[in-house]
């Protein structure tokens, strides 16, 4: 994982806060100075929360972890959605299928995602069945152009919600969150649930409800995508190295097994040669006792 510096966080407005009045007293020892009534944030503590959520989220790809990415905002929206294809494409090619580990949400952070996935459920089979029914002309048989029509017009308006987790099938191992402040219901279900956030926190949110804060501006669209990439880049990290070490694991495994079967194959050549030398000398003392013993003699009567 490539060091950032903090010519690159200050070149990308990492360092502008919020107004004082704005500001959240919690988030104080993220504040270098003010300025003209905007509090400017220290980027060197930026580049340590940077490094530590990374790190975090190299290890949740590593073990084998999903990631939900959560930028619901305008200028957050276009950046998620590029980075997390991004990472799918890459890993991809790699001949590493991430549709089951690596998630975001760009539109709306619909109440009960982590708290109520059994009622979530139930609104991601019904994506799954209308995406089917509107591409398939011989389920649509039987219905009116207005009523299929209809069928599409909800999927749309579920695929705005809902695509960027439709593969889900359990809870996320961990949260990337750009703007804890904006997105406080998904901060509260993920402390809720016990999921593990990384975030980042600008001057104007709470940073104690974060696992892994980073305090930076949230607000500017060039801060948003240096960060938003350097953590992508940790989880495709994590992911390559997750493949290496199992090819590895599997690798020893297989070699392990052919020597294990090895072994019981020499242990059974060891056991079978005793038995055929005991029924061998069976054999050649049957066969003395055959030649040593006499013959019966026929009594003659006179």
């Amino acid at each position: 994982m490539r060091e950032i510096t903090l010519e690159e966080l200050l070149e990308a407005g990492c360092h502008f806060g919020h107004q004082i009045i704005r500001s959240n007293p919690k988030a104080r020892d993220f504040v270098f100075e003010s300025r003209d009534n905007i509090q400017i944030i220290d980027l060197a503590k930026t580049k340590e929360g940077l490094e530590e959520a990374a790190e975090f989220i190299k290890n949740v790809a590593l073990k084998g972890g999903s990631l939900l990415v959560v930028g619901t905002k305008r200028q957050a929206q276009g950046v998620v959605k590029e980075e997390v294809e991004r990472a799918k494409e890459l890993l991809k090619n790699d001949g590493l299928d991430q549709a089951d580990s690596l998630f975001y949400i760009a539109d709306r952070w619909v109440g009960g995602i982590l708290t109520n996935f059994s009622e979530i459920s139930k609104n991601l089979q019904k994506l799954k069945d209308l995406t089917e029914k509107v591409s398939n002309e011989r389920l649509q048989e039987g219905y009116t152009k207005k009523e299929v029509g209809l069928w599409d017009k909800e999927r749309q308006r579920l695929e705005l919600l809902y695509g960027g987790i439709s593969t889900v099938e359990k809870t996320p191992d961990a949260l990337f969150i750009i703007d804890s402040h904006l997105e406080d219901l998904a901060v509260r279900e993920a402390n809720k649930m016990g999921v593990e956030i990384a975030a980042i926190v600008d001057t104007n949110a709470n940073p104690e409800v974060i696992d892994y804060p980073i305090p930076a501006n949230d607000d500017a669209v060039g801060s948003i995508k240096l960060i938003a990439a350097y953590i992508i880049d940790a989880w495709i990290e994590g992911k390559k190295a997750s493949s290496v070490a199992k090819a590895k694991e599997d690798k020893q495994s297989a070699k392990l097994k052919d020597q294990k079967q090895k072994e019981e194959k020499e242990a059974v050549k060891t056991q079978e040669k005793p038995k055929k030398e005991v029924t061998k000398k069976k054999e050649e003392k049957k066969e003395e006792n055959g030649k040593s013993k006499p013959g019966r003699t026929k009594k003659t009567t006179k």
